[in-house]
């Protein structure tokens, strides 16, 4: 585990941002609409919903989210790597204390707005926290773990997971807050789709006469490799390069002004790549 101060110091900046508008945003917006987000923050403020309407007794966030974060974060600190499980541990850690201390603020009592909104600044904080190479923990733990190590896509299994919630929460609470955190997840969902991009593919084809000063920017820029198909420009009716390569989305704006900069006459397209299947190579988490 290497560190590095100055990046280490913007990641856990970037952590404690996120951790302070989620823990705004449960005691503000998931709470007062009474909704059950996805994932373990969401099993977290059942399971405190179920003790304390059928029990009687208060338990407290903090407790309840550790405890069940632990062994989803024993199984990344194995599999994915251990500076980005410490930080998210932190995240946990303060989001959850922060949830426990702040207090909440009234903004509406219209649950619809409150589950949009809501879903929007929830989604917005996992995208903070995401973009600083680390997570939300829970399924989060489990799902990259599953994708990088076994190449499985666990999105189905955690919306199962979430869809049985939902349902125990109708069972118990009413289908309306059910339906309503619903719209919630939903919202959340599409923001961090739009704002993480790093497990999103895009399809670089890029014609240029400098084949080989625009593949050294690829592979210096992103470690990715390429493939060159030589043909004839028709216009113009000279020798033509073509080099087709698969970045990250979050990659492809930075390489695109790379290759611009070594080669002003490059023609380039690109391409959102929907689905791809063979040997991509992926940053590993630290």
């Amino acid at each position: 585990m290497q560190f590095e101060p100055r990046r280490d110091a913007r990641r856990l900046t970037m952590i404690a941002f996120a951790a302070l508008v989620s823990a705004f945003n449960i005691r503000s917006f998931v709470r007062s609409a009474g909704l059950f987000p996805g994932g373990f923050s969401g099993l977290t403020l059942l399971l405190q919903s179920i003790f304390q309407t059928y029990l009687g007794i208060s338990l407290p966030y903090t407790l309840v989210n550790l405890l069940l974060n632990a062994v989803p974060a024993a199984i990344s600190f194995h599999f994915i790597g251990r500076k980005f499980t410490l930080l998210s541990c932190a995240y946990l850690v303060l989001s959850s204390v922060l949830v426990d201390l702040i207090p909440g603020v009234t903004l509406t009592n219209n649950s619809l707005l409150l589950s949009v909104f809501g879903g929007i600044i929830g989604g917005f904080a996992v995208s903070v926290c995401l973009n600083a190479d680390a997570t939300s923990g829970g399924t989060d733990f489990i799902s990259i773990a599953l994708s990088e190590r076994r190449g499985i896509d666990a999105f189905n299994f955690v919306l199962a997971g979430n869809v049985v919630m939902l349902c125990v929460a109708g069972l118990l609470f009413g289908w309306e807050r059910a339906l309503y955190s619903i719209v919630y997840q939903f919202t959340s969902t599409q923001v961090i789709h739009a704002l993480f991009t790093r497990y999103q593919k895009q399809t670089l084809l890029i014609v240029t006469g400098n084949p080989q000063r625009v593949y050294d920017v690829i592979r210096e820029s992103t470690h990715h490799a390429a493939t060159l198909f030589r043909g004839e420009g028709l216009y113009e009716q000279e020798e033509r390069f073509m080099i087709y390569s698969v970045v990250s989305r979050a990659e492809a704006r930075d390489l695109v002004r790379k290759v611009r900069a070594v080669d002003p006459q490059a023609f380039i397209n690109s391409i959102r790549t929907q689905s791809l299947t063979g040997r991509f190579y992926q940053r590993p988490n630290d």
